[in-house]
C-alpha cells in the first residue's frame, strides 16, 4: 500500500512574548519532533489529553497555523515549503471535519449553501443547478432527507449538524480527510452512528483518515494504527490490539483507564 501522507520531525512551537522588562520569550513547544506515515486507504489515529498537540498537528497540516520546523509529503510532495497559490489546489484533496458542528458552519447560510461554497471555488464549470443536485446527493449519502437542503444549521440537531459537515467536506471529492474529534460533542448513541457512517465512507470512497480524539475507544474503533502523544510528544505507537491491549507507556494507560466500562 502506498504512503499517502508523510509527516517528518513536525515542530510547532509558539512564543510567549514577556514584558519590557521580563527577559527573553518562553517557547510553548505544542509539537515537537512528530513524525509518522498514513498508507492509502488506512486510519491513522491520534489521541491524547486536551492541549497535548494533537490538533496542532492537523492545523499545520494543513498549512492553517506556521510550522517551526519538519517536512511533510502528500503523495511524495513536500507541502509546507509551498507557497499559497501553489497549494491551493491540493486544499480540495486535504479536508477537515470539525469538532464543533454547529461552530463550523455559517448560521447564515442554507444547507445548500454551505455544500455549494466549496463547489463554487473548486469546481467552477458546475453551474447553480449542478451544485444544487451534487448537495442533494451528498445530503443522501450521508442520510439526510434533499428537503434539508433549504432549512439553517440551527434547525438540526448536533449530529444531523455534523453529516451536514461530512457532506461538505466530502463535495470537493477530497482523498484525504483530517477528523478532529468529530463525535467528542455528541450523544454517546449519536456517535456511533457518525463512527458507522465514517468507515462507510471510507469504505466506498478510499478515503484516508487522520482521525483525532482525545477518547482511546473511539480511536481503538477507528483506526488501523494509533499513536498517542502528550505535551507535543509521540509516547507510544502501534496497532490497537497493541496500544489498547499491551500498553507500555503510563500515560496510555491512564487514558485507558478514563474509558467508561460497560
Amino acid at each position: 500500500m502506498a504512503t499517502l501522507l508523510s509527516v517528518k520531525a513536525l515542530k510547532v512551537w509558539f512564543s510567549l512574548r514577556g514584558g519590557f522588562l521580563s527577559g527573553p520569550a518562553d517557547e510553548i513547544k505544542a509539537v515537537d519532533d512528530v513524525s509518522f506515515d498514513i498508507e492509502e486507504g488506512k486510519t491513522l489515529g491520534l489521541v491524547g489529553e486536551s492541549g497535548s498537540g494533537k490538533s496542532t498537528v492537523a492545523r499545520a497540516l494543513l498549512k492553517l497555523i506556521p510550522v517551526t520546523g519538519g517536512e511533510v509529503y502528500y503523495r511524495e510532495r513536500e507541502i509546507l515549503s509551498l507557497r499559497e497559490a501553489a497549494f491551493r489546489p491540493l486544499r480540495k484533496e486535504m479536508q477537515m471535519i470539525f469538532q464543533d458542528p454547529f461552530g463550523s458552519l455559517n448560521p447564515r447560510m442554507t444547507v445548500e449553501e454551505i455544500i455549494a461554497e466549496p463547489l463554487r471555488i473548486h469546481f467552477r464549470h458546475l453551474d447553480k443547478a449542478g451544485r444544487r443536485d451534487t448537495a442533494a446527493a451528498l445530503l443522501e449519502r450521508v442520510g439526510l432527507p434533499q428537503q434539508s437542503m433549504w432549512r439553517y444549521p440551527h434547525e438540526f440537531s448536533g449530529g444531523q449538524r455534523q453529516r451536514i459537515g461530512i457532506a461538505r467536506a466530502l463535495a470537493v471529492q477530497p482523498k484525504f480527510l483530517i477528523c478532529d474529534e468529530p463525535v467528542s460533542a455528541l450523544d454517546v448513541s449519536v456517535q456511533a452512528q457518525i463512527i458507522n457512517l465514517l468507515k462507510d465512507l471510507q469504505e466506498q470512497f478510499k478515503l484516508t483518515y487522520l482521525f483525532i480524539a482525545h477518547d482511546l475507544a473511539v480511536v481503538e474503533h477507528m483506526s488501523d494504527e494509533i499513536i498517542v502523544m502528550n505535551r507535543g510528544k509521540i509516547v507510544e505507537r502501534g496497532t490497537p490490539a497493541q496500544v489498547c491491549g499491551s500498553p507500555q507507556h503510563d500515560y496510555t494507560r491512564k487514558l485507558l483507564a478514563a474509558v467508561p466500562k460497560l
